[in-house]
C-alpha cells in the first residue's frame, strides 16, 4: 500500500531526542518516518522550558506533548446507547483528557450518514460507519480513510418465526423481506444475490424501519436486525400465544457471518486530505494516534468492566432501558473481542471479502485504491498502550432479558 506523508518539522528543547512512532502499516512514508526526516531544531538557552504550542516527539499523547488540549469532533453513527460505549468511556473515566484531547461527540440517527459528515471539509475530525458504505462514498469521490477497524466481525442478521420455513436465503423466494435503508441492506442484498435471488423480481424486498414492528405485526416475513438491538426487541417482546417473552427458539436466524456475506462495519474513519494538515502546529497524525488510543482504552475498559460502562452510556442521556444495554454492551464486546491483532487492526482477508461482495453485488463498481485504509495509526496507539488489547480470553456473558428492554 502506497501512502505519502507531510513531512513536519518538530520544535525540541535541549536534551529532547525525537521518539520514534511505532506503526503497523505498509507505505512510503509512515509517521515514523515523518518525524526521523524533519531538520533538528536550534538549541534553546538552558533552562529554557518548552512554548505552550510546541509539540514533543511525533506521537506522544498529552497536553505537554501536544501543546495543550486539543478539540476534536467526533460523529456517531446513532444516538447514545453502548454500541458505543467505549467512546463514552474514554471520556468519562478521563482517557481523552488525559491523552491530551477535548472530545465532543455528535450523536447520529437515521436521517444521518456519518460517510457524508465526516466527507464535508469543515466536517468533524473523526467518525463512526460501516466499510461498505464508506468505500461507496469513497466511490463517489469522499477522501475518507478506514484508520481504525473496531469490529472484528458482522452484527447484521436476518430474523423470521420458527414456523415460516425461512433457514437460508434461498427460502427468501417469494417472501416479504424486510432491509434498511441508508446503505444497512448492503448485506441482505449480497445475501440474496449469492443465494442467486434478486430483490424486487424473486422476492419482496420491503424498506424496514430501524424497529421490529412491522416483523411482529405479521407485515415481514424476514427482518434485518442487529444482535445488539433489534434481535433483543423482539426478544424483549411478550408471545402473545404463551404469554411469556419471546425465545430464541422461536426464531430461525441467518447469520450473515456463517453465509458467506458478511460484511465489516463499525470502524472509526477520517479525511485524508485532514491527517496530512495539521492543528495549531500539531500533526493530525499524531492528533487521530491518541485519538485511538484513547478509545481502544476506552474499549478495553469496556470489555473488563461491563456493568460499569452500561452506566456511563445510560448517563448520556439514551432512550434505550437498562436491561436492553446490558444485552447491548454483551453483544457489542462480542464483536470487538478478540481482536486477533489488536483492537483496531484491520483483518485484510475481511476488508477483501466485504470488497468483493460489494464488487459482486454491484454495490461498488470498481475494486478501491489500496490507500482505503490503513493500519499504521491504529498499531502506533496499540504500542502506546500498556495493557490486554487482543482479548484472546474473551469470553461472551450471558445477560438476562427484560421485558421492554427496562
Amino acid at each position: 500500500m502506497k501512502h505519502s506523508w507531510r513531512i513536519f518539522t518538530i520544535l525540541m528543547v535541549v536534551g529532547l531526542v525525537l521518539a520514534a512512532c511505532g506503526t503497523g502499516g505498509t507505505g512510503d512514508a509512515t509517521p515514523t518516518e515523518a518525524a526521523a526526516e524533519s531538520e533538528p531544531a536550534e538549541s534553546e538557552p538552558a533552562g529554557s522550558e518548552p512554548a505552550a504550542s510546541e509539540p514533543t516527539a511525533a506521537g506522544d499523547c498529552g497536553t505537554e506533548a501536544l501543546g495543550g488540549t486539543i478539540a476534536v469532533d467526533f460523529q456517531l453513527q446513532w444516538v447514545p446507547q453502548a454500541q458505543f460505549a467505549g467512546y463514552f468511556a474514554a471520556k468519562d473515566l478521563g482517557m481523552y483528557e488525559e491523552a491530551g484531547l477535548d472530545v465532543t461527540f455528535l450523536d447520529g440517527g437515521p436521517d444521518i450518514a456519518p460517510q457524508q459528515v465526516v466527507a464535508d471539509p469543515n466536517g468533524p475530525e473523526f467518525g463512526e460507519g460501516w466499510v461498505p458504505k464508506v468505500l461507496v462514498a469513497r466511490e463517489e469521490g469522499a477522501d475518507l480513510v478506514n484508520i481504525a477497524q473496531v469490529f472484528q466481525r458482522s452484527g447484521a442478521v436476518e430474523v423470521s418465526f420458527a414456523d415460516s420455513g425461512i433457514t437460508s436465503p434461498e427460502d427468501w423466494a417469494g417472501k416479504r423481506v424486510g432491509a434498511w435503508g441508508f446503505g444497512n441492506e448492503f448485506e441482505v442484498v449480497a445475501a440474496a444475490r449469492q443465494a442467486g435471488l434478486e430483490p424486487g423480481t424473486d422476492f419482496e424486498q420491503v424498506t424496514q424501519n430501524f424497529d421490529m414492528v412491522a416483523f411482529l405485526n405479521g407485515e415481514l416475513d424476514a427482518a434485518e436486525a442487529m444482535t445488539y438491538n433489534e434481535l433483543a426487541q423482539v426478544l424483549e417482546t411478550e408471545n402473545p400465544d404463551t404469554g411469556e417473552l419471546y425465545q430464541l427458539s422461536d426464531l430461525n436466524i441467518i447469520d450473515f457471518n456463517e453465509v458467506g456475506a458478511a460484511m465489516l462495519q463499525d470502524h472509526i474513519m477520517a479525511r485524508e486530505s485532514w491527517l496530512v494538515g495539521d492543528t495549531d502546529g500539531v500533526a493530525n497524525e499524531q492528533i487521530a494516534i491518541c485519538f485511538l488510543r484513547a478509545s481502544f482504552e476506552g474499549w478495553m475498559h469496556c470489555r473488563d468492566n461491563p456493568d460499569e460502562c452500561v452506566e456511563i452510556v445510560l448517563d448520556q442521556g439514551t432512550i434505550l432501558g437498562e436491561g436492553h444495554q446490558h444485552w447491548m454492551m454483551n453483544e457489542i464486546n462480542a464483536l470487538i473481542w478478540p481482536s486477533p491483532d489488536g483492537i483496531g487492526i484491520l483483518d485484510e482477508e475481511q476488508w477483501d471479502q466485504t470488497v468483493q461482495i460489494s464488487l459482486d453485488s454491484e454495490i461498488l463498481t470498481e475494486e478501491p485504491s489500496p490507500d482505503a485504509f490503513r493500519t499504521d495509526l491504529a498499531q502506533a496507539a496499540l504500542d502506546r498502550i500498556n495493557g490486554d488489547t487482543t482479548g484472546d480470553d474473551f469470553e461472551k456473558g450471558e445477560v438476562e432479558v427484560t421485558p421492554g428492554g427496562e
